[in-house]
């Protein structure tokens, strides 16, 4: 039975080349920090246009957030649009749907440049609920996304391909049309690979652990190295470097996922999501045989609250509950996939504080990282280069202001913080990055801070940032 951490994506994957840690100092035109989706695509976008890129990644290529998601490439995010057609306009969503689908189809064009087998799938995406109760919000959600643009129709719960094609029925549900599934790690190896056969410059193994930023940005090295450049892009997922004003915005969760080998007759054909039950979210991906692998995602919780071993067994006890392919089939694999949220639902792609010229973040994902991902790579493309700007640039910008609906949110969350940073002053394991207590992940055998999402192993050892010193003994 295979432990938490072997992902699908990481394991079905060929390894990829390797390249060289940096050893000593370096300079470029502009320096992309991390070498996940948001990253990669920034960076072959601004080699593109003729800019000397170098790519710092602390790990591997593909193998911290973007490996261990759900693979889900779609325009439908849980219940996105009617909460942002209401705080900000019918415009603000249109633009949101049009980032998405603008990401959907640069993913199919690269893999066709590329020549790269990334096992797309078009699917119809849905997001249900169970609850009678809240049909009114799955109707508001079906008609704000598709005032916004998209192929999106309300559809009832009844079990098989008439409804949603999920064995179980739903009280009702929100359907989009020819949305994708993929496999991130084969997209972002072929990537890389182009980069690099271009010219590109790509190390991992290279921790980044300081900023400055002037008319010469210089970024220091675990090692002891200096990067200079005029520009940087902290693809980071949290960001290495923060501004109060953004802190204050950014949360974390993490969830769990599970999964196991099923006939084919037996896999739902689309990508489902709800918020019940803590978060389920259910896919496929092809495998040999006639099977396809049934990916079940979902227990969201707070990093460092423990109890996750307790949290894998109800997801699977679902699973086999809901979906008759599960409950017959051994689960082979289980990871965990961690999540950057903002208070208002929008991820925040641009200049990182208002003083900033040459630091750029894209951050805040919400879940729905491979879509944003793609979008932010050619949102930041644009910010560098001096090219036309997307329609949705001023969406994503991090110095937007704070919808009023969400300021009590926020507030809340920094409050949470404070506890947790008061919880650390009494505890002798504290976080490295601003000093907030660690939990303890049993299932992981991990250490993981509340506050920002830095994870530690149990010796230590930094294995997500925003951390860049290990823990004291």
């Amino acid at each position: 039975m295979p432990g938490p951490g072997s992902s699908y994506w990481m394991e079905s994957a060929p390894p990829g080349r390797a390249h060289p840690p940096l050893e000593g100092d370096l300079t470029a035109d502009t320096v992309v920090v991390g070498a996940g989706i948001a990253g990669l695509c920034t960076a072959r976008a601004l080699h593109r246009a003729g800019r000397d890129v170098v790519v710092l990644e602390a790990g591997r290529i593909a193998a911290g957030v973007t490996g261990h998601t759900t693979g889900k490439l779609t325009s439908l995010h849980g219940l996105r649009y009617e909460p942002l057609r209401h705080d900000q306009g019918e415009e603000a969503a249109a633009r949101y749907a049009a980032a998405q689908e603008d990401a959907l189809r640069e993913v199919v064009r690269l893999c066709g440049e590329l020549g790269v087998d990334a096992e797309i799938e078009h699917r119809p995406a849905y997001t249900y609920t169970s609850d009678e109760e809240r049909t009114g919000e799955i109707r508001a959600e079906a008609a704000a996304a598709a005032g916004a643009g998209l192929r999106a129709t309300e559809v009832t719960g009844e079990p098989g391909e008439a409804g949603t094609g999920l064995p179980y029925p739903v009280a009702a549900a929100v359907r989009v049309e020819d949305q994708l599934q993929f496999h991130p790690r084969r997209f972002l190896l072929a990537l890389a690979d182009d980069l690099v056969a271009h010219g590109g410059r790509i190390h991992e193994g290279t921790r980044v652990t300081g900023l400055k930023e002037g008319a010469e940005c210089r970024l220091a090295l675990e090692g002891g190295g200096t990067v200079h450049a005029r520009d940087v892009v902290l693809a980071t997922h949290f960001p290495l470097r923060c501004h109060p004003a953004l802190l204050m915005r950014l949360s974390l969760r993490r969830e769990l996922v599970v999964a196991a080998p099923v006939e084919e007759s037996r896999a739902p054909h689309g990508m489902y999501w709800s918020d019940e039950h803590d978060v389920r979210s259910v896919r496929t991906a092809p495998l040999d045989g006639g099977r396809r692998l049934l990916i079940v995602s979902g227990e969201s919780f707070e990093p460092g609250s423990g109890g996750v071993r307790a949290r894998y067994e109800r997801l699977e006890a679902w699973a086999r509950d809901r979906l008759p392919g599960f409950a017959r089939a051994p689960v082979v694999h289980r990871w965990a996939a961690q999540d950057v949220d903002t208070v208002d639902g929008v991820p925040y792609v641009g200049h990182e504080h208002p003083d900033t010229e040459h630091v750029y973040v894209a951050t805040g994902f919400g879940g729905w990282g491979l879509s944003n991902g793609v979008a932010a790579g050619r949102l930041l493309t644009a910010h560098l280069t001096g090219a036309p700007r997307p329609d949705w640039t001023e969406l994503f910008d991090p110095r937007r202001r704070l919808p009023l609906r969400e300021t009590p949110g926020a507030v809340r969350h920094q409050a949470t913080v404070a506890r947790h940073f008061l919880a650390g002053l009494r505890t002798g394991r504290r976080c490295t990055h601003m000093g907030c207590e660690l939990g303890f992940n049993e299932a992981e055998q991990t250490w993981e801070c509340p506050c920002h999402g830095s994870r530690f192993a149990a010796d230590g050892s930094v294995l997500q940032g925003p951390a860049t010193r290990p823990l004291e003994d």
